[in-house]
């Protein structure tokens, strides 16, 4: 016990024993604290738009208030007009996420382990990988047609690659030394993937899904404005054309709650699957 511990003073209450109420109010002060650095910024700017919007110092039919616009989200989700749109983008994405994860993840870890896959492959991504995905919407519709397999197919092509250059680069980054140890003790070429390879991709590959989950909401947006009838997209665009700009904010607040809560069940798992590692937020 060092002696700040021991010179410590305690604070007894009314009845002789230790205030219990000056203790809570400390930690309730220091979860206060710890909230408001963090979200102190972002309730600043709502307060900021709220009372700018009210005040007319912003125009309100652009930028229209915040309690109108959590007003029509609120109506559009208890009326349930909202939710079939939801489920329908959810379904869209979350299937080309999937698909992208099954290409993805194992052809990574065989491109990053064997270089001369690698090296021949390598020319043929970088070159799809810096062409964009709307770039080749129209491309993929002439294909597939207007309807759900163009849209799901986008999506996939814009949420391979980060999660595939990531899946690469975790396995190359992967420490030599362990490799080769595990080998001297005689591990075989199995063991050391599963052992070793695979546990020091891993946080390389939360890193890669988050940036495809995070791609895939984005390409979806897109592949909603066109062509479609249904989904949170192109209630945004329908939103905008009518004029109902609560409605649409409401939409685009509904995308952006979307994103947050799939990194946060994303980095929710890294930090189970790695412990040995630290889960960037």
């Amino acid at each position: 016990m060092s002696l700040q511990q021991i010179e410590r003073p305690v604070v007894f209450g009314a009845g002789g024993g230790p205030n219990l109420g000056t203790e809570t109010a400390r930690r309730g002060g220091q979860a206060a604290g710890r909230f408001l650095s963090r979200y102190g910024v972002l309730l600043g700017f709502l307060a900021f738009w709220q009372v700018s919007s009210r005040a007319g110092w912003i125009n309100p039919a652009v930028f229209p208030p915040i309690d109108m616009i959590v007003a029509a989200l609120w109506k559009g989700i208890a009326g349930g007009a909202l939710l079939d749109d939801i489920a329908i983008s959810l379904q869209r994405s979350g299937t080309a996420f999937v698909a992208a994860v099954l290409v993805a993840i194992p052809l990574g870890l065989f491109m990053g382990q064997v270089r001369a896959v690698e090296t021949a492959l390598d020319p043929i991504l970088q070159l799809f990988r810096q062409t964009s995905a709307l770039a080749l919407y129209p491309v993929f519709i002439l294909l597939l047609g207007l309807g759900e397999t163009s849209k799901i197919f986008v999506i996939f092509w814009a949420t391979l690659f980060p999660l595939l250059l990531n899946t690469i680069s975790g396995v190359k980054e992967v420490d030599p030394k362990l490799i080769e140890m595990a080998r001297v003790y005689g591990a075989s070429r199995l063991t050391v993937f599963r052992r070793v390879v695979l546990p020091g991709a891993v946080p390389s590959i939360f890193v890669g899904l988050r940036l495809s989950a995070t791609t895939a909401l984005l390409l979806l947006i897109a592949s909603e404005m066109i062509g479609a009838n249904k989904g949170v997209g192109f209630q945004v665009m329908n939103a905008q054309y009518n004029f109902q700009i609560p409605l649409m904010f409401a939409a685009i607040m509904l995308l952006a709650g979307l994103g947050l809560i799939s990194n946060y069940l994303l980095v929710t798992l890294q930090r189970r699957l790695c412990r040995w590692s630290d889960a960037a937020i």
